[in-house]
């Protein structure tokens, strides 16, 4: 009997790549290809890349190289975000045998099957943007714990700085019955919690129904495919990956408020506090509105998880501009941000715009709110010391110990046992500890998710 092909993955960026990279993965298992860990040498490695920083475009170039000193004779193939804005530079990348844009990745072994080892110059199979038409779906099963779902794909808004319009198409999702057929199947393989992923999760809808001559309409909203999956049994645990603070609705909140399967917990992007920069980055909201849907969270569910993204340095943004934006964020009630240094992507609006803010002054802005960040967590841990909550067992890096998250997105860390992995049981949070972590008692009694 033959000796099976093998594949390896390499992943950068969101949580929407590791549910493409998985279904991609599906793929060739089911042409009967072997998946390998990354290290160990495969006769293809898939490197599926993001282009949100400059460092991510960096990132790729080193992991083809790592990719063929593990496997030298390796068919390299580079698909997602930065293969479909930037094909040919990536096809100049010494290694490289093929390139696939974003209306092409779903169909890597058409193109794998019959090709060789290219002789110089990668093959690029990356067409325009706008044919990106189709949703495909597509979800990650790794550890049996967690399962990222991708249920929206690409974004019809224009924001100044992003250039995922231009890598993923115009916004397109499931339909509220194949999400709901995708979460069963995820249910069957053992998962107990699922993260709903995708470019705009907010605009869940566009694209499920096409009418010939006439703009595409909803057949559903978000909050109706938030019911659906709230009856299925088979899952404890879902979570919204991210949700645009305009799309965030009351009766979304109200939703998961009352929900016995939602997570208490919302990451909602802000990128600014500062009015003047949300214009400037064609932001759909001002932060009057940011700030009331975070009371509104807060007051239907104090014990909620909120993160913030906010991009410091983008052009035209003063000293006084970012201090308004921190202090309007410290006084937030919010639990952890992820801080952007913006940096200047081709083909956006922001690229051109005066008022360069310097690098090592974007760095310090940066520094200044990553500490705030680690504050507002810490004080966010300190509420909950001496609650019970349930977690959601994992493995850790460190073989002694068990990782897990509670719904409301604290992180925990406890001596190993084995009898705990993927499943949820009620825990006291008994003690901060050292990386953004916290010890816990173990409990008899069990509680409830809210």
């Amino acid at each position: 009997m033959a000796t099976p092909r093998t594949v390896a993955f390499y992943t950068l960026g969101c949580k929407l790549n590791y549910s493409e990279t998985s279904s991609i993965g599906r793929l060739f298992e089911e042409r009967g290809y072997l998946e390998v860990p990354f290290q160990d040498g495969a006769d293809v490695y898939v490197i599926n890349t993001c282009s949100v920083t400059d460092f991510a475009d960096r990132k790729c170039r080193k992991i083809v190289r790592q990719a063929l000193r593990f496997s030298p004779n390796a068919f390299v193939v580079v698909v997602g975000c930065y293969a479909q804005l930037k094909p040919q530079e990536i096809a100049g990348i010494p290694g490289v045998d093929l390139v696939l844009g974003a209306a092409e990745k779903f169909r890597i072994l058409d193109y794998i099957d019959d090709l060789s080892k290219a002789p110089g110059k990668g093959l690029v199979r990356a067409g325009e943007v706008r044919e990106a038409r189709d949703f495909v779906n597509a979800f990650s099963f790794g550890d049996r714990t967690r399962s990222f779902l991708k249920v929206q794909d690409g974004c019809d808004y224009k924001c100044s700085f992003c250039t995922i319009p231009l890598a993923r198409g115009k916004s397109r999702s499931d339909t509220v019955e194949s999400v709901v057929a995708n979460a069963r199947k995820i249910a069957a393989m053992g998962v107990r919690e699922i993260v709903l992923t995708g470019v705009n999760i907010g605009d869940f809808g566009n694209g499920t129904q096409v009418i010939e001559g006439l703009k595409p309409k909803k057949e559903a909203l978000l909050i109706d495919l938030l019911h659906e999956l709230d009856q299925i049994d088979e899952i404890a645990r879902f979570r919204i990956s991210s949700i645009e603070p305009n799309l965030c609705t009351d009766e979304i909140i109200e939703f998961v408020a009352g929900s016995q399967r939602f997570a208490p917990h919302f990451h909602m992007p802000l990128q600014s506090g500062n009015n003047k920069q949300l214009q400037a980055m064609r932001r759909r909201y001002r932060r009057e509105l940011y700030a009331g849907r975070v009371g509104r969270i807060k007051e239907l569910m104090p014990h909620c998880c909120i993160g913030v993204d906010l991009i410091v340095g983008f052009p035209g943004e003063t000293e006084a501009d970012f201090l308004e934006t921190y202090r309007f964020v410290q006084e937030l009630e919010v639990s952890y941000l992820h801080v952007f240094t913006y940096s200047e992507r081709p083909n956006t609006p922001a690229a051109d715009m005066d008022g360069v803010v310097p690098v090592e002054e974007r760095r310090r802005r940066n520094e200044m709110l990553t500490i705030l960040s680690e504050k507002k967590r810490h004080y966010f841990y300190e509420q909950h010391l001496g609650q019970a909550r349930p977690v959601l067992f994992e493995q850790h890096r460190e073989p002694d110990l068990v990782a897990g998250f509670t719904d409301n997105y604290i992180k925990i860390e406890a001596p190993f046992d084995p009898g705990l992995i993927n499943e949820i049981e009620a825990v006291r949070l008994s003690k901060i500890g050292p990386e953004g972590s916290m010890a816990i008692e173990r409990l008899e009694t069990p509680v409830g998710e809210h």
